[in-house]
């Protein structure tokens, strides 16, 4: 499988490669004197993969230094961040097979804060949803879809809190997403006013309010799991990772599907089959997975219109399609 875009090989004076180097030692049992090859991952971040000349170890780095514009304090706090998410995830069993988390192995606040991490071959999300849009395998995505459902239901039910949601930061966070897309001029006064309306509706609904807090992935998008065989899920970028309601998970996974299915069919119930057996396959792995499903079918409308706003504020999106995820979203939030 290819690791990504080679760059070029890590120069030997180069403060990582001695990083490097101590992590194939002491954590991965290898040797390596040759050096490293340099490959650029795919992704909004700072994110590469080292390969040993020797050992063909591979190590994948996370550079937080240059997203914040030298900000080294922000950028050492998003980093560490993230490391306490990866550990902590992996403390409630989220290692090996089948749910995977990938273990963190140091971080250099001196190399552009850098945060090395293990590295994991499999195939993201995103190609399977490519597969069973252009080559029709859809029965791939249907299992890549089991096993995610599988890995949440088991990351949501080992972090479960005591603490009730606070649907209040979900709203927030709608208000965030309706600032963006004002500033990308997406939308205008009239669409925020009715977003803004439908809002005020959901938080007025006890439902949303009713569950109880569970530790989220929180970037929950199809570039953040890889797949390997059978039921191994693995999950990376948890920078984001917080306490919240779990449909800012499952929802953000149902969204994603919608957005992928309208953008290539144009047809706004494409994507329903994988979504319903998704839902499905999640609350299957709870005591009334009945109940548990119409619990979320009735919340996840909310969350499935945040994402599509979410999408819509990309710039790689054109202004056609951003308009047509707005207008979903609305039909979204228009849900009873």
């Amino acid at each position: 499988m290819t690791i990504g875009r080679y760059v070029g090989e890590l120069q030997q004076w180069d403060p990582l490669q001695e990083m490097l180097c101590g992590i194939a030692a002491g954590r991965l049992e290898a040797r390596e004197r040759a050096g490293f090859s340099v490959f650029r991952l795919a992704g909004t971040n700072e994110i590469y993969a080292y390969e040993g000349l020797e050992s063909a170890t591979r190590i994948v780095c996370k550079f937080f230094g240059t997203r914040f514009g030298g900000d080294v304090t922000t950028a050492a706090r998003a980093a560490c961040r993230e490391q306490e998410a990866l550990r902590a995830l992996r403390e409630v069993g989220l290692r090996g097979s089948p749910h995977h988390v990938v273990r963190p192995y140091g971080f250099a606040p001196d190399i552009n804060c850098v945060l090395a991490l293990e590295y994991y071959e499999g195939e993201r999300l995103s190609e399977a949803i490519d597969r069973a849009l252009w080559h029709g395998d859809e029965p791939l995505l249907f299992r890549r879809l089991e096993a995610l459902a599988y890995f949440l239901a088991t990351q949501h039910h080992r972090t479960t809190t005591e603490l009730p949601v606070e649907f209040d930061v979900d709203c927030a966070y709608l208000d965030v997403l309706l600032e963006m897309l004002r500033g990308a001029g997406r939308v205008g006064q009239w669409d925020i006013d009715e977003l803004c309306w439908l809002r005020e509706l959901w938080r007025a609904r006890p439902r949303m309010w009713q569950d109880r807090q569970v530790w989220l992935h929180g970037d929950a998008t199809p570039a953040n799991f890889l797949f390997g065989d059978h039921l191994d899920v693995a999950a990376i970028d948890l920078e984001r990772c917080r306490r919240g309601d779990r449909l800012f998970d499952v929802g953000r996974i149902a969204g994603e599907l919608q957005h992928s299915f309208l953008q290539a069919t144009h047809d706004p119930d494409r994507a329903e089959p994988f979504i319903g057996y998704f839902l499905r396959a999640y609350c299957g792995h709870f005591p009334e997975p009945e109940a548990m499903f119409a619990a979320l079918t009735a919340r996840s409308p909310y969350y499935r219109a945040c994402t599509l706003l979410r999408v819509a504020r990309n710039t790689y999106i054109d202004a056609d399609h951003a308009g047509t995820l707005i207008e979903h979203a609305k039909r979204q939030l228009r849900t009873p």
